[in-house]
Order: structure tokens, then sequence, then C-alpha cells
């Protein structure tokens, strides 16, 4: 019978650990992508390389779409702990992230936000409630996350796509 209650108990947190994973490996992407970029293109657009953006290839720098996929996970993972839905855009403007040493550090704080999120989730049946978001709507957490990640991963591909543009770089791991 301890048996039957063991195997039911592992099940609890599935969904949770694997998003857990999925965000931590942004994380873990994320800083990849940033400690092979020479500083200076961390900022440059393609179009300062004289590539004409169109719809495969991102208008925006490597920075900045790190930038955005980290903010992204900031903002939910804020609002979530402690009800603070802004949006993270004045404190991770280039000017005060100018090298990829500030970048990785404000990476790693983002992640630890979103490490306290993912502790408070008792179990898959929490992100089944309804949390308000900055809209006044309300929205299964659920929906909320895979949003956030969505999102995250798709300016984080962005990154990618004109790393590898500008430097010919493809950061371990990656497949581009």
């Amino acid at each position: 019978m301890g048996e039957n209650k063991n195997a039911h108990t592992l099940g609890k947190r599935e969904i949770v650990e694997s998003l857990d994973r999925e965000f931590a490996r942004l994380h873990i992407n994320s800083c990849a992508a940033i400690e092979n970029i020479p500083a200076g293109i961390l900022y440059a657009a393609p179009t300062q390389a004289g590539i004409t953006p169109s719809e495969t290839i991102p208008t925006l720098s490597i920075g900045e779409s790190i930038l955005r996929c980290a903010a992204g996970i900031e903002q939910t993972f804020g609002g979530i702990t402690a009800n603070l839905w802004d949006d993270p855009f004045e404190w991770t403007l280039p000017e005060y992230l100018t090298t990829p040493e500030k970048i990785t550090a404000h990476l790693a704080e983002v992640e630890e936000t979103r490490k306290r999120a993912f502790s408070s989730f008792a179990d898959d049946a929490c992100l089944l409630k309804h949390i308000v978001v900055p809209s006044g709507e309300t929205q299964p957490l659920i929906a909320l996350l895979l949003e956030t990640l969505v999102r995250a991963v798709n300016y984080q591909a962005q990154a990618l796509v004109v790393l590898k543009i500008l430097s010919g770089i493809s950061p371990p791991r990656f497949i581009i």
C-alpha cells in the first residue's frame, strides 16, 4: 500500500518541474550566448552590418533580445512572487547594462526571482489557479507561464540568430 502512495505523490509536481527545467534552460542558454559575445557587437543591430532585416532576420541587437527575454521572465515572476508587475524596461536599458558581465549579473538576479517563484509552487494543481495579470484580467497560472516561456524563447532565438549573423559564433549547445 505504501508503494501506491509513493507512486501517486511522485507525479504531483511533474508539470511544475518540467516548466522549471525549461526556464532554467533559458537562463543557461542566455548566459552561454552572452559569454560568447565580443563586446563590440553586444548592441550592434543587423542593419549596422549591412544586413537588411526581414521576417527571418531580427532587427534587435543580441543584447536587446537577451534583455527582453529576461524582462518578460522578470516581470512575470516578480508579479507572481511580490505582485509587482512593473515592466523592467527602465533598469534594463543598454545604457546601464553596457557589458556582457553586467548583463550576466542581471540574468542571475532574474534567475533568483524565477527560482523563488517555482519553489512556492506546491504541486501541479496550483498551476490551475487564476491570478490577476497587469491588464486586470485573470488567467490560469499555467497559461501565464506558457505565454512567458514562448515569448522568452522567441527573444532568445532572435539573439542567437543575430549572434550567428554578426560574428559567425554559435554558442555551445545551440544549433543554428
